[in-house]
């Protein structure tokens, strides 16, 4: 079992505090907004045996044991992080494997290298990913039904977009959310920035029927002043997820974080197709490729389980689950796993863990004990016949 080194990502959206007091620091200077644990090539892990993806590359059989290796290949298949969002992430969607495949070849047959802010794919694996709420966590999250949109819309009054969501009228959502993206990529700054306004003007006189959707999309507005993907936020379930209820989201789920900590694991992958709200790569086309747009309630997913508590999600690649360290515990082995405090003092295989910290457990690896007084959580495959 390694101890892990792991890579904080200071994404301008990200928080001040919220990583930085679970370390039991104050404050940071910079925004943390992710913390990275895994094997993902543009920020590995590092264990005292070295670089977590090269200690794999270089014996896979035995830090993922031989059926991990079968099925997803030579890669740690999941990476878990940390995210703690301060402002909004822009709005965004992941592809399938065989879109991401596509995606990422195209890339390298034109030469981008990895690191040109506008390639959109940064590798050829796909992204179903699972977020868990350690504070109150604000998202957007899938289309809305057709009719609740729309009477969403209704509450806010008459503006000047009515003309780019009448598509609705007619129960057509995708026409819709397709007319707003031309817009934003046809429309002049000044257009937006006046449409904007005056969405958002909207909002504050007439949002008593819906006082989230109304104060967020003020928010967002604030932030993104000309930009009509704002108008875009509409279409979406916009939920608050609750202390330790956690959300799936599979390959072309429009969503966007809005604000909270939580834990987030999913395919080791870092391609993000964004539709606006960012001031990085927007890729409208891209990203209508990949959508989705099927629409209704998001389901909220709640761990079942006694001593360790499971979140169940139809990703072969990963599985989450949640320990209150309360004494002895003997889990059951599923391959490579990383396991993170989040609070008290655990330890696993002897390794003591404090807020923050986490480590890498290889396939050949014994079975361990847990033991403590804190919370736990767990990262293996899903069941894909790992004894």
């Amino acid at each position: 079992m390694d101890r892990l080194e792991n890579v904080i990502q200071p994404y301008a959206w990200g928080s001040h505090q919220a990583l930085a007091r679970l370390r039991g620091l104050d404050r940071s200077e910079k925004p943390e907004a992710e913390l990275w644990m895994g094997a993902h090539p543009l920020a590995p892990s590092k264990t005292p045996r070295g670089p977590l993806d090269q200690l794999i590359a270089r014996d896979a059989a035995h830090e993922l044991g031989s059926l991990v290796v079968d099925t997803f290949g030579p890669k740690l298949p999941f990476l878990l992080k940390l995210l703690a969002a301060e402002q909004p992430l822009s709005l965004q969607a992941h592809p399938s494997l065989e879109q991401a495949r596509a995606g990422f070849a195209r890339d390298e047959a034109a030469k981008l290298p990895l690191a040109d802010p506008k390639r959109s794919y940064k590798d050829a694996n796909h992204k179903p990913e699972l977020m868990c709420a350690l504070t109150p966590f604000q998202a957007l999250c899938g289309f809305r039904e057709v009719k609740a949109v729309v009477e969403l819309i209704t509450s806010f009054g008459k503006t000047s977009l009515d003309a780019l969501f009448a598509p609705l009228r007619e129960g057509r959502l995708e026409a819709c959310f397709k007319e707003l993206m031309t817009a934003r990529e046809s429309w002049p700054a000044e257009k937006q920035r006046a449409a904007v306004s005056e969405l958002a003007a909207a909002a504050a006189r007439h949002g008593a029927a819906f006082p989230t959707e109304a104060r967020w999309t003020r928010r967002i507005a604030e932030l993104y002043p000309q930009d009509l993907a704002v108008a875009a936020t509409l279409l979406l379930n916009n939920l608050t997820l609750a202390p330790y209820e956690a959300i799936y989201l599979p390959a072309g789920n429009l969503h966007a974080y809005l604000g909270g900590f939580g834990v987030e694991v999913m395919a080791a992958s870092d391609n993000v197709l964004r539709g606006g709200l960012t001031p990085k790569h927007v890729d409208v086309a891209e990203l209508l490729k990949v959508l989705r747009f099927d629409a209704g309630p998001v389901e909220v997913l709640k761990p079942t389980g006694m001593v360790e508590q499971f979140y169940e999600a139809p990703a072969p690649e990963f599985r989450l689950s949640r320990i209150a360290v309360n004494g002895p515990y003997t889990p059951s082995r599923m391959g490579p796993e990383l396991l993170l405090c989040t609070g008290g003092e655990v330890s696993a295989g002897g390794l003591v863990l404090e807020p923050g910290e986490s480590l890498f457990c290889p396939a050949a690896d014994p079975s361990y004990v847990i033991d403590g007084m804190g919370e736990l959580f767990r990262c293996t495959v899903n069941d894909i016949g790992v004894d």
